[in-house]
């Protein structure tokens, strides 16, 4: 295979790329590229962000949320997972996807890595799953991609894909989690994750001197727009997730709070505040004020700073009842 080069390490402008070639790249040869992300979490098309992941830990230390544009369950990346993509022309789904898998996977054991398929979309070394993969067609073409975790950060990738708490009753596609390990302590040769780098784009493209295919300045303008305009948006990373109710109780100084509301496109629609609590006059102004407001504690903030909250909620300031609204 021919390959691209993308050295870009922020995952919503390597969402765009990865669509880009999928959708406008102007090849009929199959290609491949490998890249990496600084610290992320990458959920897939269908799935519902807040049920998959720990938005406060995310937010805590630094780390990006991104949405691709194939299926699957939620992934960790860091700088020490190697990430790759297929993608060319398909004239046989069945014939072509698992083909483009046995090139990854032959190339990990021609490198000395005992691996193994295992499961609806891993790849696993000792029952350990090392890569998880996705696909996606558009007309007629196809597009896997997956990751290689060489020495991923596993407290950190466990963390963040736990969600605090079972407040949220979510559609969508739930991750699957699994037992994962690193392939580092199978690959002795490399002193790190770029030597591995090199090593895998040298088999993929079989040495080809010149096999190294370059996008030009408008094809590079296009990725941008892609990742200015949706993959770096909240509408598409937030916005995009499916339907899910949430409920969340504290007890505040006007005593226990229960707040329950529907989440629509990432946001509230038909809260409903319950409870034992006090306050002078009816909650649902409250509520009817928090209608159409981004679910999550700054924005429901914002709402609630707007309007007296101790009216409703005796003693209560609006720092505290936005609390109900943190995943």
């Amino acid at each position: 295979m021919r390959f691209l080069r993308n050295n870009s390490t922020d995952a919503h402008y390597n969402m765009a790329f990865d669509e880009y070639c999928l959708e406008r790249f102007p090849s009929d040869e199959t290609v491949f590229y490998l890249w990496r992300n600084a610290p992320s979490v990458i959920i897939g098309r269908n799935q519902n962000v807040y049920a998959e992941v720990n938005l406060p830990y995310l937010e805590a230390n630094g780390i990006k949320l991104a949405r691709r544009v194939t299926g699957g369950g939620a992934v960790y990346h860091d700088l020490q997972n190697l990430n790759y993509t297929i993608v060319g022309r398909s004239a046989d789904l069945d014939r072509d996807y698992p083909g483009y898998l046995h090139m990854v996977l032959d190339a990990l054991r021609s490198l000395g890595v005992p691996a193994e398929m295992n499961g609806r979309n891993d790849i696993t070394v000792d029952g350990r799953k090392v890569s998880g993969y996705a696909k996606r067609v558009y007309k007629d073409r196809l597009m896997v991609h997956g990751t290689l975790m060489y020495d991923v950060d596993i407290e950190s990738l466990t963390e963040a894909l736990v969600v605090p708490g079972s407040k949220l009753d979510a559609a969508g596609i739930a991750s699957v989690r699994s037992r994962v390990g690193n392939l580092r302590e199978c690959l002795p040769q490399f002193s790190g994750i770029t030597e591995f780098q090199e090593a895998l784009e040298s088999i993929l493209s079989l040495d080809h001197a010149d096999g190294q295919v370059f996008l030009s300045p408008g094809q590079e303008a296009e990725i941008e727009e892609l990742f200015r305009n949706k993959f770096s948006t909240w509408d598409w990373n937030y916005g995009l997730s499916p339907k899910a109710q949430f409920r969340k109780a504290l007890k505040l100084p006007c005593g226990t709070v229960e707040a329950r509301c529907d989440i629509v496109r990432g946001r509230i629609a038909g809260a409903v505040f319950g409870g034992d609590f006090i306050g002078s006059l009816p909650a649902e102004a409250v509520a009817a004020a928090l209608e159409g407001r981004r679910f999550g504690r700054a924005d429901v903030l914002d709402a609630l700073r707007a309007i007296d909250v101790r009216n409703y909620f005796d003693d209560t300031s609006p720092e505290q009842l936005a609390g109900l609204f943190e995943p």
